[in-house]
């Protein structure tokens, strides 16, 4: 069908992210057939507040793996952009995946339902239904390292669509549960809390929208400069460095992954990866294939993210942070963004496996909350400025 192959045969661009937000030339305009796709978790804030934030962040991993596997068992070859947001995920994709996609999203919320008893939200709109004068959905392919290529968009679209589909979502019935529809194959949730380099230093989860959004592009390129400048590059600040991750070894890890990935209780599957998990301190520090997953490991680390607002976690100095919290404060001011942070002492990672070799993805988020409480933040200021 036309368009369907339209983001993987996206030229990935070379350059710097900020030569990149300096050129509108480099972005597209997404198919007005394609559909953007939200999975967010209801009440999210609370079930964090209530030390649910493990179960929240695999089940929004999960909500990805789910997808990805649909598109491998149909269409082997399709690439979708997709952003993980901690507490759920968005999606773009042709309309050839699109009925495919929302009866394995909903089947695999009901499974979440019955298992965690959170409210993953799903829901659709068409790309041609978002595009307005007010409204725009462009997109770039960036590689943001060696290894890994994700995709920038520019406009409210996604953002857009998000709102509408939060405000029309009806929860499905739990009887209507399909168990051959769950395929998580590849989650797996085997580190500890990563640690920044240093003792002083902590976790930054932000989120940064530009008030006006013919002006993201140069707003955004704005910050990225003030980042590089305070915090240093990409590879500086990226919180996930092999030295500094370890496995975790106890029963409850294996348990909570079991029970977002599994329909049942399954002690084989228990006691098999539990073994696995304590044997990988092993293969990781004596093998060559360890040692190089361990060091893929930070380059294939979804740490940032741009789907019309900035959304990161990098790692920073109080000092810096200081500083840097400063210049956001005076960008507000002057009414050219609005942000929510969440400072933290750690950075937690879930994982999407199918070959330790080179087919391997892995989504971050901070302790505390991580990106949940940066946007209960961020939705409290933009709430005080509605007339």
């Amino acid at each position: 069908m036309k368009n369907t192959n339209f983001y993987t045969e996206l030229k990935k661009s070379k350059k710097s992210l900020v030569a990149l937000l300096a050129d509108e030339a480099d972005f597209k305009n997404v198919p007005l057939t394609w559909y953007v796709i939200v999975v967010d978790i209801q009440n999210s804030t609370q079930a964090v507040t209530d030390g649910k934030h493990h179960q929240v962040n695999l089940t929004a991993t999960g909500s990805i793996i789910s997808v990805l596997n649909t598109i491998r068992k149909f269409k082997h070859n399709i690439e979708i952009p997709y952003f993980f947001g901690g507490d759920g995920a968005t999606f773009l994709l042709p309309s050839s995946l699109l009925n495919k996609v929302i009866t394995v999203l909903e089947n695999y919320s009901i499974h979440i339902k019955r298992k965690t008893n959170l409210v993953l939200r799903v829901g659709h709109i068409a790309v041609k239904d978002l595009i307005s004068e007010k409204c725009h959905l462009k997109i770039a392919k960036h590689q943001l390292t060696q290894r890994l290529a994700i995709p920038i968009i520019l406009g409210n679209g996604l953002h857009k669509a998000e709102d509408v589909i939060k405000s029309n979502f009806k929860e499905i019935p739990l009887s209507n549960f399909n168990e051959s529809l769950l395929n998580l194959k590849g989650m797996e949730c085997r580190w500890e809390k990563v640690n920044p380099d240093h003792d002083q230093a902590k976790v930054v989860c932000l989120l940064l929208d530009s008030v006006v959004e013919k002006n993201q592009r140069a707003v955004y390129k704005e910050v990225l400069v003030k980042m590089d400048e305070v915090f240093g590059n990409f590879n500086d600040r990226q919180p996930i460095k092999s030295e500094r991750l370890k496995l975790d070894t106890s029963y409850n890890k294996i348990w909570e992954e079991m029970k977002v990935s599994l329909v049942d209780k399954n002690w084989r599957y228990f006691f098999k990866n539990w073994i696995q998990t304590n044997i990988g301190h092993a293969y990781f520090s004596l093998s060559k294939s360890g040692k190089q997953y361990l060091k893929q490991i930070g380059q294939l680390s979804h740490s940032f993210m741009l789907d019309g607002m900035i959304n990161t976690i990098f790692t920073a100095e109080q000092s810096q942070i200081d500083s840097f919290v400063g210049y956001l404060d005076q960008l507000e001011a002057e009414h050219k963004i609005i942000y929510g942070i969440h400072v933290t002492h750690a950075s937690v990672m879930s994982c999407y496996i199918l070959d330790r070799k080179t087919n391997h993805s892995h989504f971050v988020d901070g302790t505390e909350g991580g990106y949940t409480s940066a946007a209960k933040m961020l939705k409290m200021k933009k709430k005080a400025n509605i007339p």
